[in-house]
């Protein structure tokens, strides 16, 4: 990446969010970023969270995302849970193990990721409530070359 292309993303400040449809779960949230001349464009869609059993301490968030830099999202936040991570389940010798992605979750430039059950997830721990059906999800994603984006999970069950 030129490195004046990079300055553009890292000097970001103004953010522009958007969304495309009225049902949450379907909405698209877009964050571009333009600066003589160069854009970058970071898209969610389908973000949406699993409803969690009253008293449960965690619960699970996925999406589909996409971004035309390469890209990283290097944290995550909501003020619904008191830590949230990225996650990953994988398959070893016939056990299923969740583990967090500390150094964040790589997107490479232009292909979309599904975060999905059974796989990467974001992963909200020391929740402040239940995560009800019918509700939204506050999440903020920070990233290595875009501005910090927001975006509403809706709160539903698997499809």
């Amino acid at each position: 990446m030129k490195p004046t292309v990079m300055a553009l993303f890292l000097a970001a400040c103004a953010v522009s969010v958007g969304a495309c449809d009225r049902e949450p779960d379907k909405a698209s949230t877009k964050t571009v970023v333009e600066k003589d001349g160069a854009k970058a464009v970071v898209e969610i869609k389908t973000a949406w969270c699993r409803p969690s059993p009253n008293g449960a301490q965690a619960g699970a968030c996925y999406l589909a995302i996409k971004s035309s830099v390469a890209n990283r999202i290097t944290g995550l936040a909501t003020p619904l849970a008191a830590e949230a991570a990225i996650h990953d389940m994988t398959m070893t010798n016939g056990m299923m193990t969740m583990t967090e992605m500390p150094d964040g979750l790589p997107l490479e430039a232009g292909k979309s990721i599904e975060l999905a059950p059974g796989g990467k997830h974001l992963m909200l721990m020391g929740l402040t409530g239940p995560l009800v059906e019918g509700t939204s999800v506050p999440l903020t994603l920070t990233f290595s070359a875009t501005p910090a984006m927001t975006v509403q999970a809706a709160v539903r069950q698997p499809e």
